[in-house]
């Protein structure tokens, strides 16, 4: 069919409608079903393959997944560079980067003041101390922000999706001291994987492309009257550092990893070595005319 076929045929489809409904999801649905058409009929797409691609979203759906992909295939990262580019716009640069969120937070950690545990002491790895201030974008600290962090453990599982991990493990919410200062005490997290034989590796593996994520640490970070700030740090060394399957790594998210002991661990209940991170964040006040930092979309709760 040629253009002109097709899009008589979507005119025909859109003519169906019996009541106004939704404006806004009229026109983005149209389009995606416009471009799909397109694409079929370029590609030459078969129906088997067509039902296929379908059934896949299904299973990826019943596994879970979608939210993997949604990272894997770029998704995440596009929308936060679209994020980016709207606050530029409005003279909104440097500060912190945001990253991507990932499919894996939990609602209602427990809540710590200035310093919290994330580990129960028996998972295994160097001890970590991460530390530092939430400040706003004219440099002066934010008292009584909110700082929420998780990470996966050692074999790259994340407390409540893992039922063998007791609850909250190496999730917590911190907020700031008077002078804008938070830590927490955990272990030194490991790079993993998508699952090896789940529906985002059968997709990758058509790409050509690996499912392999670095080290890395989750964070929210807001307070009120300022934009929220979704990001996470990577750790320095980790082989897959720069080539990570979810595009998370930028510039300014690799804190440096120092070598501790000592006196230095004593505020935080550390005896002997162990890795120390400082790290600030900066938020900046929320603005008119841009688009939201707090995202709506659905996640867990405990």
């Amino acid at each position: 069919m040629n253009k002109q076929a097709i899009d008589a045929l979507l005119q025909k489809i859109n003519d169906s409608a019996t009541s106004e409904g939704n404006p806004r999801t009229k026109e983005i649905v149209n389009r995606i079903v416009q471009d799909l058409f397109y694409t079929i009929e370029d590609l030459d797409v078969q129906p088997a393959e067509f039902w296929t691609a379908l059934n896949y979203l299904g299973d990826a759906g019943k596994s879970g997944e979608l939210g993997l992909l949604a990272a894997g295939l770029g998704f995440e990262h596009f929308l936060d560079l679209r994020l980016d580019e709207a606050e530029a716009k409005a003279g909104i640069e440097g500060g912190t980067p945001r990253t991507i969120e990932g499919p894996l937070y939990v609602a209602g950690a427990p809540l710590s003041d200035g310093h919290a545990r994330l580990d129960d002491g028996t998972d295994p790895g160097q001890t970590l101390v991460m530390r530092g201030r939430v400040l706003g974008e004219d440099g002066k600290p934010l008292a009584h922000a909110l700082v929420e962090v998780w990470h996966a453990n050692h074999l790259g599982n994340y407390s409540y999706f893992d039922q063998s991990q007791p609850a909250f493990n190496l999730r917590r919410s911190i907020r700031t001291d008077a002078e804008g200062r938070y830590s927490f005490r955990s272990v030194v997290p490991v790079g993993y994987s998508v699952p090896p034989q789940g529906k985002t590796q059968q997709l990758l593996d058509q790409l050509g492309r690996h499912g392999h994520r670095p080290a890395h640490i989750h964070f929210f970070v807001s307070s009120p009257g300022f934009r929220k700030l979704t990001t996470q740090i990577n750790i320095d060394g980790d082989p897959y550092l720069w080539d990570d399957f979810a595009f998370a790594t930028r510039d300014g998210l690799v804190p440096a990893v120092k070598q501790a002991e000592g006196a230095e661990g004593k505020p935080y209940g550390v005896d002997g070595n162990f890795a120390l991170i400082d790290f600030d964040f900066t938020l900046f006040k929320e603005r008119e005319n841009l688009p939201g930092a707090e995202i709506e979309r659905l996640r867990a709760a405990a």
